[in-house]
């Protein structure tokens, strides 16, 4: 008969307490709780409290990972200004962003040390500037064609994409046009639906980006539909389970994450939905508080930042997918 010892070449150790640190497939017996117990592989996806932001607001622009973010402008009881960094665990005040106005529905990407921000609405016009962050102070950019508020946003502070928005300022309203920065814009492929407050996959490239959900002209003035990139063109693929605009959206092409949003006419929803390059998930655990989450947000699909809420909010929250578990061994 074969042993755990013949087949692994050690003992099943004993000890008072689980490890800090077991590796999968490992084996050991607990003399506290008397049970035998193994590392096993598990997902298990949730969303923890993480530390609150400095300045409350709404619709702020993030990037980067969940331990090295950056958030940028906003919305209190007037547009912001106001710049913070997280490290995992809080925020600190940066350097202000330099405009004449604050902003609110900035896109952003990029990192902490190295953002690229464009547009916004600042509460009289849809600027086209556009600012860059080295880590200490901001400068400005080349302008993008047109100027507008809620776009999307994906790539890395020298090679970005933006994705629809809206300016009804002698423009048609929700645009469905999309542009290239690579030091200057260029005109890329529109999207099929025109919309704006979509989720992006905010890590994703240049040239290989998603757009879900956002809000569109006509009832219910919000969408479900999925379109993937290709660095030329769009194309409609799955769409998500709920549709939603102001969703918050991390990850890449074919591994993203869509979270929070507003459901018509107004309902704020907590759904999270998980993207594997094919389909939409819903996972059966959201957001802790209903929350809009306009703005690229920051992270991966495994490990993602929620850094926007409802007005006038402060609340962060932390999206993690853990990967294994200790599992107690039962014999019948």
């Amino acid at each position: 008969m074969s042993t755990y010892y013949g087949t692994y070449g050690q003992k099943v150790q004993y000890l008072a307490s689980d490890p800090t640190d077991p590796q999968l497939g490992q084996v050991w017996y607990n003399s506290t709780s008397a049970t035998l117990k193994v590392r096993q592989e598990a997902t298990v996806n949730a969303w923890a409290t993480g530390g609150n932001l400095n300045n409350a607001r709404s619709g702020v622009g993030s990037a980067g990972t969940q331990t090295a973010a950056i958030g940028v402008g906003g919305f209190t009881n007037d547009y912001s200004k106001k710049v913070e960094s997280y490290n995992g665990t809080s925020w600190s005040n940066l350097t202000d962003f330099t405009s004449p106005l604050g902003r609110s529905g900035l896109a952003v990407v990029g990192s902490e040390p190295a953002t690229l921000a464009w547009s916004g609405g600042d509460g009289v016009t849809y600027p086209a500037s556009v600012f860059l962050y080295n880590g200490t102070s901001w400068t400005t950019g080349t302008n993008m064609p047109v100027g507008r508020s809620g776009a999307g946003g994906s790539g890395t502070q020298t090679s970005a994409l933006s994705i629809g928005g809206y300016n009804d300022d002698g423009q048609p309203g929700r645009l469905n046009t999309c542009f290239l920065y690579n030091g200057s814009w260029t005109s890329t492929g529109n999207l099929n639906t025109a919309r704006l407050s979509m989720g992006a996959s905010a890590g994703g490239t240049q040239t290989a980006s998603l757009a879900f959900g956002g809000e569109i002209s006509g009832p219910p003035y919000t969408t479900a539909a999925t379109e993937s990139f290709n660095g030329t063109s769009w194309t409609s693929v799955n769409s998500l389970n709920t549709q939603r605009r102001s969703a918050g959206g991390a990850g890449i092409q074919t591994s993203a994450l869509s979270f929070g949003g507003v459901n018509p006419p107004s309902t704020a929803v907590t759904a999270t939905e998980l993207w594997n390059g094919t389909s939409w998930t819903s996972n059966p655990t959201g957001l802790a508080t209903a929350r809009t989450t306009s703005g690229t947000q920051a992270g991966t699909q495994a490990a993602a930042l929620n850094s926007s809420s409802n007005y006038p909010g402060a609340a962060t929250e932390e999206w993690n997918t853990i990967l294994a578990s200790n599992k107690t061994v039962t014999v019948s």
